[in-house]
């Protein structure tokens, strides 16, 4: 007996399972199979998924099914708007809307910083039943009269951890001030941190909680290492790995723009072609590069965490971590970016004895001890230590004591996606 999930099983009518057919799929995947019944019910929905689990179509289907049986938007009305962090991943969605929505009379649009605001006024003027926004440019739009939502049905907010980490909270409040409060709303994040429950709690009504991602989930399919180098010997490592290995699709991830720039340059140098993506590059330069990648024209795209949220590249065999991320579970976003489909895939981390938090936390998250391989020629002078797994919180003895002093000192110990040195480059999607 076949007990396998199908889409046509899940309430989507004929001219969407068509799109779906000529895109090759027949089954949903686990995050597709709970949200599109439950978005078809009108329920509020709350859903834990990382990039590369196909959450986007399991939004995206249900809306466009929903929105096929009302009446078309108004002149600057939009009757769903997707909120998304990055420019590349608006972009992205759009596709998805444009791709399964192809068979529908429905219209669309993807509004984001980095390029001229007047043609997605021009769009907007006709109105859309699809909004795809970055949120500064969402704002500065509605602050031109561009775009209303009287008519709106549902909201998305996707990737919300990473919005919060780049310093969205405040336009995103800006943006709910101009919402209407009766709604369907979708909340879609990798992890569900207390600052996006709290967030939660003002958008979302009796939500319907999906999780396909743990929070310390790594895909079994990939294999972990670290390369402990000393950080100024990075750069000749990383040449040395990818000649050696005759690697031919890279994707680098460096903390900091000017050290992505740095390392394109070098890579440039030893004849090994890169480009760099990141929030400085205008869309054009963004979008170029990763085609590139994409086709094959360059070995090595070198990005910072927020220029390579939501890129889906198939069959990308090796992500280095250049720079370990700040935050631990970024790691886990990172990696997730190879190993897809039953491929197998590598991570690798270049690992400098000043990065020994960075990795001790990530481990402690993994609950592992990654491999070491130390490379002849790069042995570090300064020696990277081994994490202890058993390690306890700070202060673990006094938790009880009501001392004011050792109260403060918790608060100024404390650590947490909060505390985040990335969360001023909000701007850089405006």
């Amino acid at each position: 007996m076949d007990t396998t999930i199908h889409f046509d099983s899940l309430g989507l009518s004929a001219p969407i399972l068509q799109a779906i057919e000529e895109k090759g799929y027949t089954t949903p995947t686990p995050i597709q199979a709970q949200a599109i019944p439950a978005v078809l019910e009108g329920k509020d929905v709350m859903a834990a998924a990382q990039t590369g689990t196909g959450k986007t179509a399991g939004f995206t289907l249900p809306i466009l099914e929903s929105l096929s049986k009302g009446n078309r938007a108004k002149p600057n009305q939009a009757r769903v708007l997707i909120l998304t962090p990055t420019r590349e991943l608006a972009a992205q969605i759009q596709d998805s809307v444009v791709t399964y929505g192809k068979h529908l009379p429905l219209s669309s649009t993807v509004v984001f910083g980095g390029v001229k605001i007047n043609p997605q006024m021009m769009k907007l003027r006709r109105g859309v039943d699809v909004l795809v926004a970055t949120p500064g440019r969402l704002i500065d739009l509605h602050n031109q009269n561009a775009v209303r939502f009287k008519q709106l049905e549902v909201l998305v907010l996707d990737e919300a951890d990473r919005m919060l980490d780049m310093g969205f909270i405040h336009d995103i409040r800006k943006i709910l001030a101009f919402l209407p409060p009766k709604r369907q709303t979708l909340m879609f994040s990798a992890t569900f941190s207390m600052e996006i429950r709290n967030l939660a709690k003002k958008l979302v009504r009796n939500p319907v909680e999906i999780s396909v991602t743990p929070r310390n989930t790594t895909v079994e399919a990939v294999k972990q290492w670290i390369c402990p180098v000393d950080k100024k010997q990075k750069s000749a490592l990383l040449a040395r790995l990818i000649q050696e290995n005759d690697w031919k699709k890279i994707l680098v991830f460096s903390r900091t723009k000017h050290g992505a720039n740095r390392l394109t340059q070098y890579l440039e140098k030893k004849k090994i072609k890169a480009a760099a993506i990141h929030g400085n590059k205008s869309q054009n330069a963004r979008t170029k590069a990763l085609k590139a990648f994409k086709d094959d024209e360059i070995r090595v795209l070198v990005a910072t965490d927020i220029a390579a949220r939501g890129i889906d590249i198939d069959q990308l065999p090796q992500v280095i971590n250049f720079d370990l991320p700040n935050v631990p579970e970024d790691y886990i976003h990172r990696i997730g970016r190879t190993g897809r489909a039953g491929l197998k895939g590598q991570a690798i981390s270049l690992v400098s004895a000043d990065e020994f938090k960075q990795l001790s936390d990530i481990e402690y998250l993994l609950n592992r001890i990654l491999d070491r391989k130390v490379i002849d020629g790069f042995a570090p002078v300064n020696d990277v230590p081994v994490t202890r797994l058993d390690k306890r919180p700070h202060h673990a003895k006094k938790a009880k004591q009501p001392h004011k002093d050792h109260r403060q000192g918790q608060r100024s110990g404390s650590k947490g996606r909060g505390h985040n040195p990335r969360s001023q480059r909000g701007n850089n999607n405006r």
